[in-house]
């Protein structure tokens, strides 16, 4: 019970600061009824104990298999067939991750359906498969992280001057939450397993990096999309 005793107090100082903010704006200027305080805090507790089974799953499920799980296709011949695997794995991932939901909700309520949220979420779950897959041809082929990351990041540079400023915004928002739990618990641990596996590679050097793909991702492919979205008004 150690465990989730540790992951209880983590997410009671997550949730104490957001308490205290809300009582103090109720106190100070909401003055909400006691029904709509209520459902707020049943919330907060809700949220609370959806944190802490989620995190406990987390550290005792999805970090152990996906070491198990890296370490088995690092040992496969075959090394080329992981691109297309980590192509459908960061997919499925980006696909599941609670935070990229939230956002295309809260992007197509913000523009009154201009933007729908299927469009946003296939987008970004597309460019999160794209660069999980460039990210396991790293490891495959021993690229060099910097001539992955460097170029990415002039693109996106490039992509600003470019794209509708609608969709600037939200794209470097797409680049925080699709770096949710889901992709760090387990893709990041996968690469590690891979790389700690092959002989010929380093698991510091090459099984870390995915984050900062997966961060990637949704800011040049939102950007593309904004791109696109420009040159339609046009």
């Amino acid at each position: 019970m150690q465990g989730i005793v540790d992951v209880t107090g983590e997410v009671i100082l997550a949730i104490i600061p957001i308490l205290i903010f809300f009582i103090f704006f109720q106190l100070r200027y909401l003055k909400l009824p006691s029904f709509e305080v209520t459902k707020v805090l049943v919330g907060l507790l809700i949220t609370a104990i959806g944190m802490i089974l989620f995190l406990y799953g987390v550290y005792n499920g999805f970090y152990p298999v996906g070491f198990e799980i890296g370490e088995f296709l690092g040992s496969i011949e075959q090394m080329w067939i992981l691109i297309p695997i980590g192509f459908v794995l960061g997919f499925l991932t980006a696909f599941a991750e609670p935070a990229v939901r939230v956002l295309c909700y809260q992007v197509e309520r913000s523009s009154s359906g201009y933007i729908r949220a299927k469009l946003m979420l296939y987008t970004l779950s597309l460019g999160v498969a794209v660069f999980v897959a460039i990210g396991m041809a790293k490891i495959v082929y021993g690229i060099p992280f910097l001539y992955i990351i460097t170029p990415g990041y002039v693109l996106a540079l490039v992509l600003l001057w470019l794209s509708d400023k609608d969709f600037i915004g939200i794209a470097f928002d797409a680049g925080g939450v699709a770096t949710g739990p889901m992709a760090v618990s387990f893709l990041m641990s996968m690469l590690v397993g891979m790389a700690s596996s092959h002989s010929e590679r380093d698991a510091v050097v090459d099984g870390f990096g995915i984050v900062a793909l997966v961060a990637l991702a949704p800011i040049i492919f939102i950007m593309l999309l904004g791109v696109y979205v420009k040159y339609k008004r046009r």
